[in-house]
């Protein structure tokens, strides 16, 4: 099958679907791939890379959208739409709940339309995320943009001249964006506070060195597929008083509320008034409209009392070639799942939630909206259903207590037993035997507290640390391997086996977590 990479009709999208990069990875698919040429100018990306990668870039726009498979960044002009033959493969990002005449023509015409804004939020679909990578994108931009327009320093310095504060940066969401923009903005050495109405968000607001704003009063759910609810009124009505608070303390605000393409309004334009001139507000959510009141889309707007508003649109293909690559491999990941075999033949998986979700038409078929995907960020409820048996929230309590009471006592039935046996090996054993009984327990104790007190996110580095301990077992079991006695040298042989496996395995294991922070050479 040929893969058709058009040239984007938007004024200034500067953005193109595949690089030569992706196109070599295409190529190993099976795929014959047709560039349409001048399709990479904006990107940096040469005809002449193109054709090195294995395509065809001397390609018309037909013969680009008349491919077998069209892989675009936006959806299709009018005028392009006349190229797409039934039965073409589109995948492109569609938005398919914001263009329902989009998906009627799509199905009328026999097309299959499957739009990479609508990758179900599950574990096993985030390497096809074309949103988290755009949203990844725009929230670093959106601090270098913010940055050109403070007119002050990210980090404070003090020097023979004086003391210079930090800038104070606020981040409303902590989502990709969200999360890209404290990074990015932390990293510059600015005092950075996030808000996000979901709880669970906290911990990673504060991994990224920002501090969390709390506001228990707006607690919001997320619904099936991983999406974020709208507020209700009382969230709301929480959140206006707090965001009010922050945003008049704040040097830079950065909002990314965007709930299914419509961005709810977080900043009034009475809180813009109250902001200090000079301020700056990007607003990520202005392709929706913006969350701020006085966003206006694509522009840069100065208030009447000297703040920055800046609603681009445009954050991604201010990074072009980046960006591109980004995308580029979500596409290339979609075409990997749709050619198990790699033989250049797509395979639509109508079974798969993952095909299914973004699926929109098929044979002339509407499939939007997909059926719901459950996923892990779904809430728990307040009564639970268990077969034909519908239990309250006390009755679950209950259980989870009378089972933390039965392990309760199962510990300590094991720590008598544990400490009677002591007892007995001290009384009958050798001499010797009670000193390495006691360097045995201290072991345990001191074994099970390192490793309970660590994060999970840090086992994977405290696996190196634990080598060391390892490496003693190691040496212990060589002094004892020769032993006279047949037990002994079982017992040492197996302890340093396993003391091997575990030095061996975590040093490939942290290699491998090193290598993924290392920047590629190429």
């Amino acid at each position: 099958m040929r893969i058709g990479v058009p040239k984007e009709a938007a004024a200034g999208q500067r953005l193109v679907a595949a690089t030569p990069a992706t196109v070599g990875r295409l190529c190993k698919l099976g795929y014959e791939v047709v560039v349409e040429a001048g399709a990479g100018i904006g990107a940096n990306f040469s005809d002449d890379a193109y054709r090195e990668a294995g395509a065809d870039a001397e390609a018309d726009a037909a013969a680009a959208w008349g491919a077998d498979i069209v892989i675009a960044v936006a959806a299709p002009a009018p005028e392009q739409l006349d190229y797409l033959r039934e039965g073409t493969v589109l995948i492109a990002q569609l938005f398919p709940a914001a263009h329902p005449e989009l998906v009627e023509t799509f199905a009328a015409e026999g097309i299959t339309a499957l739009a990479l804004d609508a990758v179900p939020r599950i574990s096993r679909a985030q390497a096809l995320d074309t949103l988290s990578t755009m949203s990844n994108v725009s929230g670093y931009r959106a601090v270098i943009e913010a940055a050109v327009e403070y007119q002050g320093m990210f980090t404070g310095q003090v020097t023979a001249a004086g003391k210079t504060s930090p800038a104070n940066v606020f981040v409303i969401g902590g989502g990709v964006a969200g999360l890209a923009a404290i990074g990015t903005a932390a990293s510059l050495g600015a005092n950075v506070r996030a808000f996000d109405v979901r709880p669970e968000a906290g911990e990673q607001i504060e991994s990224m060195g920002a501090t969390f704003v709390q506001a228990k009063a707006a607690q919001q759910e997320i619904s099936a597929d991983g999406y974020a609810r709208e507020l209700t009124a009382a969230q709301e009505a929480a959140t206006a008083e707090m965001y009010a608070a922050e945003s008049a303390k704040a040097d830079i605000v950065i909002t990314t509320a965007l709930v299914r393409g419509r961005a709810p309004r977080t900043i009034t334009a009475e809180m813009i008034a109250a902001m200090k001139p000079g301020s700056v507000i990007v607003d990520l959510a202005a392709s929706g409209g913006g969350n701020a009141e006085a966003t206006v889309p694509g522009e840069r707007v100065v208030t009447e009392n000297g703040v920055i508003v800046l609603g681009y649109t445009d954050l991604p293909g201010r990074m072009p070639a980046q960006t591109s690559q980004l995308y580029g491999t979500n596409i290339v990941n979609l075409l990997t799942l749709l050619t198990p075999a790699k033989d250049g033949v797509a395979v639509l998986n109508l079974d798969d939630e993952v095909q299914r979700g973004m699926t929109i038409t098929h044979e002339h078929e509407v499939l939007w909206p997909p059926p719901p995907v459950a996923v892990s960020a779904t809430t728990a409820t307040a009564v639970v259903s268990t077969g034909s048996t519908t239990r309250s929230a006390e009755e679950i309590a209950a259980e989870k207590a009378a089972i933390a009471k039965a392990r309760s006592m199962r510990q300590l039935i094991g720590g008598a037993l544990a400490a009677t046996l002591l007892v007995l090996a001290a009384t009958f054993g050798e001499p010797g035997l009670l000193g390495h009984l006691t360097v045995f327990a201290l072991a345990v104790v001191i074994g099970f507290y390192l490793i309970t007190g660590v994060a999970p996110a840090l086992h994977t580095p405290l696996m190196s640390h634990t080598n060391a301990i390892s490496g003693i077992v190691l040496v212990g079991a060589l002094l004892h391997i020769g032993s006279n006695n047949l037990a002994v040298t079982i017992l040492a042989f197996g302890a340093g086996v396993v003391a091997a496996i575990n030095i061996f395995g975590g040093f490939l294991v942290t290699r491998r977590m090193i290598a993924m922070f290392r920047k590629d050479p190429s």
